[in-house]
C-alpha cells in the first residue's frame, strides 16, 4: 500500500496553501495593504448588502471583491511582470476610480433610502471602501504622473517597476 499517503505527511498541503497566500513582502507593502483592505471591505459590504433590504446593490460589491482578489493574487505572484498584455497600472487606476464612484453612490442610496441596520452598515462600510479606493487611485495617479514626467513613455517597463519592487518611495 505504498500509494496511500500517511496522515502525518502534511508538508505538500502546507506548500500548496503557502503558494496561494500573498508573500509577507507584498502584504506589508503599501499596494498590498491597500488591496487587502479593498478585498476585506468589499466582502463585508457584500455580506451586509446581502443581509439587508437593499439587496439590489449586492452585485457591485461582489464583482469588486472578486476583481480586487484577482489583482491581489496577480500582484503577489508577480503575474503582471510575466503577462505584459495589459497596462496593469492603468487597469488598476480605472478599477479604483469606478469602484470609488459606484461605492459612494450605492452607499448614499443605502443609507438614505433604507431603514434596516444591515443597509446602514453596508452604507458605512461602502463609505470606508470609497475612501480606500480613492486613496488607491490617488496614489496610482501620482505614480503614473511621475512616470510620464520622467519620460517613461518610451520604455516598456511599468511605473511601479521603475521605482523598485513594492517600495513605499512616495511618502509625501
Amino acid at each position: 500500500m505504498g500509494d496511500i499517503e500517511t496522515p502525518s505527511s502534511t508538508h505538500p498541503r502546507q506548500t500548496v496553501l503557502l503558494s496561494v497566500l500573498p508573500t509577507k513582502e507584498f502584504a506589508s507593502s503599501r499596494k498590498g495593504m491597500l488591496l487587502i483592505a479593498e478585498v476585506a471591505l468589499s466582502f463585508v459590504s457584500f455580506i451586509c448588502f446581502a443581509a439587508s433590504t437593499a439587496a439590489a446593490f449586492v452585485t457591485f460589491p461582489l464583482l469588486e471583491f472578486l476583481t480586487a482578489l484577482f489583482l491581489l493574487f496577480a500582484y503577489s505572484i508577480k503575474f503582471n511582470e510575466r503577462f505584459k498584455g495589459f497596462l496593469w497600472p492603468l487597469m488598476d487606476f480605472l478599477r479604483c476610480v469606478t469602484a470609488s464612484i459606484i461605492f459612494f453612490i450605492i452607499s448614499i442610496m443605502s443609507v438614505s433610502k433604507y431603514v434596516d441596520a444591515a443597509s446602514k452598515a453596508a452604507g458605512i462600510f461602502g463609505f470606508i471602501a470609497t475612501i480606500v479606493f480613492a486613496l488607491d487611485f490617488y496614489l496610482i495617479f501620482n505614480e503614473l504622473a511621475t512616470f510620464l514626467k520622467q519620460g517613461g513613455g518610451e520604455t516598456n517597463e511599468e511605473p511601479s517597476r521603475q521605482q523598485g519592487e513594492f517600495s513605499d518611495s512616495d511618502s509625501d
